[in-house]
């Protein structure tokens, strides 16, 4: 028998809520599961690390003018939110680098 914890929550309690979840990464429909879903941690988990991605593309998106950096920025957010999406409706709870550190610390 493996002992290793995992991150991934009963799946009768994902079900109902991996849109909710993957709805987390597509930009300002974070705040839908955010707001919506406060009593479901899995949805919750998720929604917090899309709505830093949300933030974090939003100031990659004021440094438009500095074509480096908007570049390596925005292709980055692109692959964290197709990596979260996937994850949401896999019903998985994936920490992002960086990201997912801050999202544990925020409470709504």
């Amino acid at each position: 028998m493996d002992s290793t914890p995992s991150n991934t929550p009963a799946s009768n309690e994902v079900s109902d809520d991996k849109v909710f979840a993957a709805m987390s990464y597509l930009w300002v429909l974070c705040l839908l599961p955010l707001l919506m879903k406060r009593n479901r941690p899995f949805v919750q988990f998720h929604a917090k690390q899309g709505f830093l991605l949300f933030l974090f593309e939003v100031v990659i998106w004021v440094l438009m003018f500095i074509p480096p950096l908007y570049f390596i920025g925005m292709l980055a957010a692109v692959v964290l939110s197709i990596m979260g999406l996937v994850s949401a409706i896999t019903g998985k709870e994936w920490e992002m680098p960086v990201l997912g550190k801050y999202a544990k610390s925020l409470k709504f």
